[in-house]
């Protein structure tokens, strides 16, 4: 029963979608928000500290897995200028492919698992996660991946992002045959490159880039 109940969480995020990239239903979609609307973004606000680095440790890092850094810069609309204090909020699956709540955490945002977390980005654009490489769901055709969300500090509402999905992943081509990705913020696939016993790999992000009703600026 507790294996059921585990699964149930874990499948929670994808109910109802063909990926889980948390985009609501055609139906469902709010045109007045920027990004059409997120099914659990707003999870986001749970939890969140209120001083927030450009650099974070998730819960994940010191628990079993392959350890994962992903850094990167958050460019504004034209693609050259780094936009600075951007959250990016953060959710991923455990090394058995859950999103494995903790206990005493906040009811609100159990569906996003414990390992989850917030960066903002620099002066300079930049930010950096130090994670461990989340694992696919079992028995499923969807790859590994990373949720991501973005908050402006000039734009009302968050949005999401392609997941970071992996160029080494056997699960990505096939997938993406079916399921071509967004480019929500760019090209979600990252090409990690091992470093002793870490995997390193970077990720940019280019604010607005495929999102509907994202403001002129």
């Amino acid at each position: 029963m507790k294996t059921l109940i585990v699964y149930i969480i874990m499948l929670i995020p994808c109910l109802g979608f063909v990926s889980c990239n948390g985009q609501t239903s055609e139906k469902e979609v709010n045109t007045k928000m920027v990004g059409g609307g997120c099914d659990g973004c707003e999870i986001m606000y749970v939890g969140m500290p209120k001083e927030i680095r450009s650099e974070d440790t998730s819960p994940g890092w010191n628990e079993k897995g392959q350890k994962l850094i992903v850094s990167g810069t958050v460019f504004q609309r034209n693609g050259k200028t780094p936009a600075p204090n951007v959250i990016i909020y953060y959710w991923q699956t455990d090394n058995n492919g859950y999103y494995s709540p903790k206990k005493g955490m906040d009811k609100r945002a159990e569906r996003h698992g414990h390992i989850r977390g917030w960066v903002k980005t620099d002066a300079a654009g930049k930010y950096t996660i130090k994670t461990i490489r989340p694992a696919p769901y079992p028995d499923q055709t969807l790859p590994a991946h990373i949720h991501l969300s973005v908050k402006e500090p000039d734009v009302a509402n968050e949005y999401y992002t392609d997941e970071i999905n992996f160029e080494d992943d056997q699960l990505l081509i096939p997938y993406f045959k079916k399921y071509p990705q967004e480019n929500r913020g760019g090209s979600g696939i990252v090409n990690p490159l091992t470093k002793g016993n870490i995997q390193i790999t970077k990720h940019n992000i280019i604010l607005g880039l495929n999102i509907p009703g994202y403001p002129k600026k």
